[in-house]
């Protein structure tokens, strides 16, 4: 018989290899045998020594085979010598996974806030829109897990804003609404950054939609946030982070085009919006005509550049058309449409406070009385038109008449406004949006909006020319398409 192969000892091994009488290799931090069978290692573990089960701890049988740990069977399944006494268990002591108390915490909350989305938030993020409401309870969700975080957190972020409405006390909730979101406009924005392309349009598209919700709806809780929704210097403060974040998604909109008309999310989201006829030919005396009395005076004196007069003409004249087009058929969701489709130059003639935008401005928000209704739009037209009231003197015989429309809608008591009060025939929503869609749908606008963009990235010495080209665009269509007849029959001035 020959001599038996000398080998090397292990003395240093880890106490589960001793347990069971197999040799240990004694690589730190963890040896190979407890690697190989994926159970943790005390030499990584040093606290497990007490808590080893019966199976790595009790006693072996001598084994009968003296090379038992040659390379030949050192592949084969561990098979624990126990005595015959010892019950074996059905299953190993799994290692105890990594989590504290706070990232239990933080699953509960996701888990809570993604089950509140699916369920109840998804659907009011539609107005009468049972396809669109399909696409944001199940299909924006499933996208958002294929990798884009911005997306999910957004998801997370609106969902939280919609329980604090319920609970607005709720300190986690809070903070819940604010981590997400700031998380949401960081990688957003280092997404935008790096470029819009075919694999992240949709997402971005959405997020910069869930950006706009979320915006909109933290002014319910700006009291809370920040004390008041007055400032200290300027008394009433505008929501003009509505107006940016609209902005954002038309932005969004127009450079992503080229991949977003074939989007089978996209397309239904944007087709659920009433198709946009506006008569910007200043020929029909409209509801909300009597904003724009004066208008060229205006331009004349406070604006000394020529093409800031037309810019500044334009912006008026657009703004206008869009509420009057709007107010007609309230209940769609087509007074949504006004922040996304205002001009630039409108928006810096709100920042500058024209009291002519700012009339404009408070006749908007009173055609979001009709969305009371809706969390996120609650009590908006109330206080945003009494806010812009407050910053005009009463006694100003110019603007303060042009003012009372608006106020006498945002505190109007009761349920549904009569028409004679609204200043238009309900009855009349349907008609209107059935030969609208005979001049095309709000896409035919997106296309026009993307074309224009385009032609903006050859001329890098106009900025503003975007607005005066797809305004001069929008007239041409309305006279050739006769979509000022939308907005004829039935209207009166309220004055």
């Amino acid at each position: 018989m020959p001599p038996r192969r000398s080998h090397k000892k292990s003395r240093a091994g880890c106490r589960r290899c001793k347990a069971r009488k197999i040799k240990c290799d004694e690589v730190h931090p963890r040896c190979g045998n407890c690697t190989k069978h994926g159970v943790a290692c005390d030499f990584e573990h040093p606290g497990i020594v007490d808590s080893l089960s019966p199976v790595e701890t009790a006693t072996p049988r001598p084994s009968t085979s003296s090379n038992c740990d040659s390379p030949s069977t050192s592949t084969l399944p561990p098979t624990p010598s126990v005595d015959p006494s010892t019950p074996l268990p059905l299953y190993r002591n799994p290692e105890p996974l990594p989590l504290t108390t706070k990232s239990k915490s933080s699953r509960m909350m996701e888990l809570k806030l993604l089950h509140h989305y699916t369920t109840i938030t998804c659907e009011t993020l539609a107005i009468s829109s049972p396809v669109s409401e399909k696409i944001w309870r199940d299909t924006v969700p499933n996208l958002a897990f294929t990798g884009a975080n911005f997306l999910a957190d957004a998801l997370l972020a609106v969902s939280a804003l919609h329980l604090r409405s319920h609970s607005p006390q709720d300190q986690e909730l809070i903070r819940a609404s604010h981590s997400y979101m700031a998380s949401t406009l960081s990688e957003y924005g280092a997404s935008l950054s790096k470029g819009i392309n075919e694999s992240n349009a949709e997402a971005l598209f959405l997020t910069a939609a869930l950006i706009a919700f979320q915006s909109t709806a933290s002014r319910i809780f700006t009291r809370d946030d920040s004390g008041d929704l007055k400032d200290r210097s300027d008394g009433y403060a505008l929501p003009l982070s509505w107006f940016h974040s609209f902005q954002g998604v038309k932005a969004v909109v127009a450079s992503s085009w080229q991949w977003l008309r074939h989007s089978g999310i996209v397309v239904p989201i944007i087709e659920s919006q009433p198709a946009l006829n506006l008569d910007l030919s200043g020929q029909n005396a409209n509801f909300f005509g009597h904003l724009l009395n004066g208008v060229e005076e205006e331009t004349l004196n406070l604006d000394d550049d020529t093409g800031n007069q037309i810019l500044t003409r334009q912006a008026y004249q657009h703004a206008v058309a869009v509420l009057d087009w709007a107010h007609k058929i309230p209940h769609t969701g087509a007074p949504l449409v006004f922040l996304a489709t205002v001009s630039r130059r409108f928006v810096e003639l709100l920042e500058a406070r024209r009291p002519r935008a700012l009339a404009i401005l408070a006749s908007y928000f009173g055609l979001l009385k009709c969305l009371d209704g809706v969390w996120w739009l609650k009590g908006v037209a109330r206080r945003e038109v009494m806010g812009i009231v407050s910053l005009f003197d009463p006694d100003d015989e110019e603007w303060w008449p042009r003012l009372q429309w608006p106020l006498r809608i945002a505190l109007y008591e009761g349920d549904a406004i009569p028409p004679d009060v609204w200043g238009a025939d309900w009855a009349a929503e349907t008609l209107l949006l059935q030969e609208a869609s005979q001049n095309g749908t709000f896409i035919s606008h997106i296309e026009l909006l993307s074309q224009m963009f385009s032609a903006m990235q050859n001329m890098p010495t106009m900025p503003d020319a975007i607005d005066i080209i797809t305004h001069q665009t929008i007239l041409n269509r309305s006279q050739s398409h006769g979509g000022h007849r939308l907005l004829q029959g039935g209207t009166h001035s309220p004055h």
